[in-house]
Parts: structure tokens; C-alpha cells; sequence
């Protein structure tokens, strides 16, 4: 990595920091977080049922997602699952709960306040199962081939360096495992739509500050990094150019 690109990486993370540590602050006070200065339709919680969030209390209330990652990874019983980007525990919760006492699920961020949240609501919501690490998912703290499924909630847009994250998920996925994620991506065509200055300014305003990848170029990205049966498939437009997607992809 060249000290230009390391430095635009150390300010996207503040960025992100700061911007997910007032999310925090306001859920501690009552408030609802806001997903982006836009905060468009589509984005946060209405992914997920009213009641399965009702039931994750403070966790749900926090959510701060563009999609559902749990309704495309499927999780089954006995699996290890680690979220990227875990906030304040909803899909970790949710995954723990699924997966019963024989499986694990890891929740991964880099903002102290969210992590201290996502304990809290670990214990509120009395799951032993669950582990919240401080770290940041380019460099995922984990071993080798050590977990089943990775999900993510509209956070791998915010890294500076999507082809690290990429080969870290594939690092860590166990033969067999898989990848089912939720993210912001610019659809093939948004040249038709809008120019790319319109683009990346779209993108910015629903919170992906270090710009979202063309569709063809995320399905790029993860292929290069190891990862196979690709599929990348736009939800919704939820800005100029910029979609809501699922995306998923499994290591052979």
C-alpha cells in the first residue's frame, strides 16, 4: 500500500469512526441514528420483519444496515458466522440465535462506542454464544479457514481497500463456506443515468464516503480474491445511480 493510499485509508476511517460513534450516542440517548445525511428509502431496518426486531430490543433499534444479510446466507445449525462491521449486534444476535448453542457468531468492528453497545445488548438478550471483536476488515482478527459463513450490513463500502477485504474473507472462510452480504454498489449502466460525478456524489450522500463499486467490478473483486459462483443482484435504487444489493459468493 503507498503512504498517499494508506493516509486516505486512515481518514476514511476516522470518518466512519466518528460518523458510527454518534450513532451510538444517539441510540444511548433514545434517539433514532440516521443511516446517511439521505437517509433514502430502503435504507436501515425495514429490511427485517417488525416483530424480529421488536424481539432483538436495543439492537434493532440501532440498526443502521441497507438490506438483510440473514435472509440470502442461510445459516444452519452448528455454523460459525462472523458479520463485518458488526454495529450495535443485531445480525450477530440474530445469527447466534440461529445457528443454536452448537454454532458461534463473531461480530467485527473498529468504533469502541458501537462495540460497547453490541455487549451490552449480547447480554440483555442473554446469548453466550456471540463474541464481539475490535478490529477493522481489512485485517480481520481471526484465523485461517476458521468460519462458515461471512455476512456484512452495508459496510463494506466504507473501506478504502474492498480487494483486501475481499482476500480476508476468503482467508477466512472455511472450504465450503460462504458469503452473503448486503452493500451499496453502482449499477453497470449509471453512465446512462448519470455521470460519474453524480454517481459518486449520490453515493456519498447515503453514507458511502469512499465510493461504492460498479456491479461487474465487485463480482471482479471477489473472484479475484478466490471466491466462486458469484452473484451480485440490485434491490433497490436508493440514490442517482447508486442500488441497494445482495451479494453472494462461496470459497471452493
Amino acid at each position: 500500500m503507498t503512504t498517499d493510499h494508506a493516509d486516505r485509508s486512515a481518514v476514511v476511517r476516522e470518518r466512519v469512526r466518528a460518523r458510527y460513534a454518534t450513532a451510538a450516542g444517539q441510540v444511548r440517548a433514545g434517539q433514532a441514528p440516521s443511516c446517511s445525511e439521505a437517509d433514502p428509502t430502503g435504507m436501515c431496518g425495514d429490511a427485517y420483519d417488525p416483530a424480529q426486531l421488536a424481539d432483538a430490543g436495543g439492537a434493532g433499534a440501532a440498526s443502521l444496515g441497507c438490506g438483510n444479510p440473514l435472509a440470502v446466507a442461510e445459516l444452519g445449525a452448528g455454523e460459525t458466522v462472523l458479520d463485518l462491521g458488526s454495529g450495535a449486534g443485531l445480525d450477530v444476535l440474530l445469527s447466534a440465535r440461529r445457528v443454536g448453542p452448537d454454532g458461534f457468531a463473531y461480530g467485527l468492528d473498529m468504533t469502541d462506542e458501537m462495540l460497547d453497545l453490541a455487549r451490552e445488548h449480547a447480554r440483555e438478550d442473554g446469548a453466550t454464544n456471540v463474541e464481539f471483536l475490535r478490529g477493522h476488515i481489512e485485517t480481520i482478527p481471526l484465523p485461517d479457514a476458521s468460519v462458515d459463513v461471512v455476512i456484512s450490513n452495508c459496510v463494506i463500502n466504507l473501506s478504502a481497500d474492498k480487494p483486501a477485504v475481499f482476500a480476508e474473507i476468503a482467508r477466512v472462510l472455511r472450504p465450503g463456506g460462504r458469503v452473503g452480504v448486503s452493500d451499496l454498489i453502482a449499477d453497470d449502466q449509471a453512465d446512462d443515468q448519470a455521470d460519474a460525478a453524480t454517481v459518486a456524489e449520490a453515493a456519498a450522500s447515503v453514507g458511502a464516503i469512499s465510493g461504492v463499486l460498479r456491479q461487474s467490478a465487485y463480482r471482479a473483486e471477489l473472484e479475484e480474491a478466490g471466491l466462486t459462483e458469484v452473484a451480485v443482484t440490485t434491490t433497490r435504487e436508493v440514490d442517482a445511480g447508486v442500488f441497494s444489493a445482495i451479494i453472494r459468493a462461496s470459497r471452493p
